[in-house]
């Protein structure tokens, strides 16, 4: 029904009936109430016109974004997590008509902007990114104040990164399989550097000892960057490096590559076996790069989000953006994501108990 002062009509056939009943009052209707009466009649006319049509069946999602959007990176800018970010967040710019913008939130290894996503509202304007760290340190922290897995909606595997095993090139070993016959001679003597106590660098080597039953020394620094650089300086056997920072020195020859870690040869370096192929069989560790959101998101923006970040990683410029750090795109489903990051938090609070990992 449409209500105009005191006159009550219906939408449609009512109008009709009411221009009716004016004509049939007019012989006893004074001419100023005629002329109120058309003006009434007019208005209603005004008002059925103006009311805008809605799509009966339209989703309340479908205007999503309608703001700008807020990546949340636990690392500081300049970082790998951060440019994985940065590639991503611009493209999406470009394609969706809305900001995507960084907001790096460094400290406590990364669970400050994690919980800042944990407890936003789950409409999809505050989107975590994280690295393979993500899914460490729930093995190393026992009071992380949300849960991985519980407290976020998977979106997507962004991309993945491989390690390149490298050692300084007066050692007397050609392959992985030298390596490990070296290290099972003199258990103890070979060391290996990370970037620190639960590193993603720590948990390859890790890995490698127990896949491969061996025996090393392992060396925490402060960053990858100084490993790296004292096995080019020949004070600790090797490390598991990144291809960005290492792939140089071994073109140089101040290091040796003797193997890649991830499940596939790496694309930069395609002659390079990987290490379950070169005889560690099971191996296969990268840093990879997600995204979450808060728990609870609409499943409509959490596909909506998962098919522009795909969609970012199949521009060229991305991935070349990303190559230069060594990464390759992946974007998976969010169901895949899941099951990924999952069994990655099952195979690192394995390996910890295994290894006796401690933060100190």
């Amino acid at each position: 029904m449409l209500t105009t002062a005191n006159v009550v009509i219906p939408a449609k056939a009512g109008i009709r009936k009411f221009h009716r009943e004016i004509h049939a009052n007019t012989g006893r209707t004074p001419a100023r109430k005629r002329r109120i009466a058309l003006a009434t009649f007019i208005a209603c006319l005004s008002t059925v016109a103006c009311v805008p049509a809605f799509p009966q069946n339209k989703s309340p999602d479908s205007a999503y974004p309608d703001k700008p959007v807020r990546f949340l990176v636990g690392q500081s800018p300049g970082g790998a997590t951060d440019v994985v970010a940065r590639a991503v967040s611009q493209k999406m710019t470009e394609n969706i008509g809305q900001s995507v913008v960084v907001d790096n939130r460094t400290g406590a290894s990364g669970s400050i902007a994690a919980t800042m996503v944990a407890k936003a509202a789950p409409d999809g304007y505050n989107i975590l990114i994280v690295s393979s760290s993500f899914s460490i340190n729930p093995s190393l922290y026992t009071n992380l104040p949300f849960d991985p897995l519980k407290d976020f909606s998977t979106i997507t595997l962004i991309a993945e990164a491989p390690f390149l095993l490298v050692v300084h090139p007066s050692m007397p070993v050609k392959t992985v399989g030298e390596l490990i016959a070296a290290a099972k001679a003199k258990p103890d003597t070979l060391s290996f550097g990370s970037g620190g106590i639960g590193s993603s660098g720590q948990m390859a080597g890790e890995l490698f000892r127990y896949l491969a039953g061996v025996r090393l020394t392992h060396v925490p620094y402060k960053g990858a960057g100084p490993a790296l650089i004292d096995v080019i300086g020949g004070q600790i056997s090797m490390t598991f490096g990144s291809v960005i920072s290492s792939l140089g020195h071994v073109r140089t020859g101040k290091l040796k590559a003797l193997g890649v870690t991830g499940a596939k040869r790496a694309r930069s370096i395609p002659d390079l076996p990987t290490i379950a192929e070169a005889g560690v069989k099971g191996y296969a560790t990268t840093t990879w790069y997600g995204a979450l959101a808060p728990a609870n998101t609409r499943a409509a923006i959490v596909q909506k989000l998962n098919m522009e970040i795909k969609k970012a990683l199949t521009a060229p410029e991305v991935g070349e953006h990303m190559a230069k750090d060594g990464a390759e795109p992946v974007g998976n489903t969010p169901a895949q994501f899941h099951a990924f990051l999952s069994a990655e938090m099952t195979k690192w609070r394995e390996l910890v108990k295994h290894a006796n990992v401690r933060v100190e």
